[in-house]
């Protein structure tokens, strides 16, 4: 079986389901009319069988039909991995309460009563696939947004022409935290790390900055150059703090991991640091959020060549000297749970594959 998904740019294509041939031929005009593309069927098995060549983004189905009746075809959408996270309107012509939570109890996104207003037909869609667009755009750990919005994010820097800094953020020796803790505890370490950047680019004020949840234990900070020194220094001073209390108290008082590798041997392993990469604006010119994005996985990459926590600023330049600023540096403000300018000592690192490397002495 292939499924052949929406190429972007493409007309947002929907799934029309009910045995009454004029309704179907009424909302497809409509549908049309205000820019989707339509695909419909006049059963539920009729629309399961379009379903193994083409994924719609969005399925209207009427709740009374013969043979498969809506209900069970939403129960079955549900249950189908590839098509699980459809949204679906129900079409009924019960306006009892009891037959509208059954639509929403069978997995239904909502539903619309017939007869019904083609305006209210197609804001219900539209409202719907926003919904749903939004909501694979967060990560659903932490609540932040994903890679499409950080791109986006980027992309829209580039357009205005305004000075920015990407900051790409990454956990150093996460995987040993899973392998000690397992992954339930790694989760708990990620969102102290979302949290603790959330207040670290909250703490910088105006221009307010954005921050993003790559995905696993790596997230993206969209600042202004001015922000970065900031941002980091709050974010590894709190992070550090808060991640100090996710160890076994045994661990955290020693300072290191016992990690023991597939033959037995027992490596020590130092808790985690962050190591950041920063790509800026200021120095180079990038014409693709892509090209932003690698040089800060670059800058990432080198960062975790050294010890402790730590931030690694591109430096290479393609741009002529800037003429110096008449109004001077903006004033730097400390982050409020932060009173001293300070960060706590730094750790010494070790390689995430130290378990591999040598048998603890």
């Amino acid at each position: 079986m292939t499924i052949e998904p929406q190429a972007a740019g493409q007309a947002e294509l929907i799934l029309v389901v009910d045995d009454d041939p004029d309704i179907v031929r009424v909302v497809e005009v409509n549908l049309r009319l205000h820019g989707f593309d339509v695909m419909s069927a006049h059963s539920g098995p009729e629309a399961l069988a379009l379903l193994e060549h083409r994924r719609p983004d969005l399925a209207l189905v009427d709740l009374m039909m013969p043979e498969m009746d809506g209900l069970e075809l939403t129960r079955r959408l549900r249950a189908d991995p590839m098509v699980t996270a459809l949204p679906i309107i129900v079409l009924t012509a019960k306006a009892l309460t009891s037959d509208k939570v059954a639509g929403l109890a069978a997995g239904a996104d909502d539903y619309i009563v017939k007869p019904f207003d083609t305006s209210e037909l197609i804001a219900r869609v539209r409202a719907t696939l926003r919904r749903n667009q939004e909501a694979r755009e967060v990560s659903p750990l932490t609540g932040l947004a994903g890679n499409t919005r950080i791109l986006r994010e980027i992309a829209d820097r580039l357009k205005t022409g305004d000075d920015y800094a990407v900051c790409y953020v990454d956990i150093d020796r996460f995987k040993s935290v899973n392998d000690v803790y397992g992954f339930g505890r790694g989760d708990q370490f990620i969102s102290a790390l979302a949290r603790s950047m959330r207040r670290a680019t909250v703490s910088v004020g105006l221009p307010p900055a954005f921050l993003g949840h790559v995905g696993g234990d790596d997230f993206v900070v969209v600042c202004h150059p001015s922000q970065v020194q900031e941002i980091t220094s709050y974010a590894i001073y709190d992070f550090q703090r808060a991640s100090d209390a996710l160890y076994d108290p045994i661990d955290s008082a020693r300072g290191y991991l016992e990690v023991v590798d597939r033959r037995g041997v027992v490596f020590e392993v130092n808790l985690v640091t962050l190591s950041i990469g920063v790509a800026l604006s200021t120095s180079r010119v990038f014409g693709h959020p892509g090209e932003v994005v690698a040089v800060a996985s670059e800058m990432k990459a080198a960062a975790k060549k050294n010890k402790g926590n730590y931030v690694a600023l591109d430096q290479r330049s393609d741009r002529p000297p800037a003429p110096p600023d008449p109004a001077g540096p903006l004033p730097r403000r400390r982050p409020a749970e932060d009173p001293t300018p300070a960060l706590p000592q730094q750790r010494v690192t070790e390689s995430d594959t130290a378990a591999e490397t040598g048998p603890h002495a």
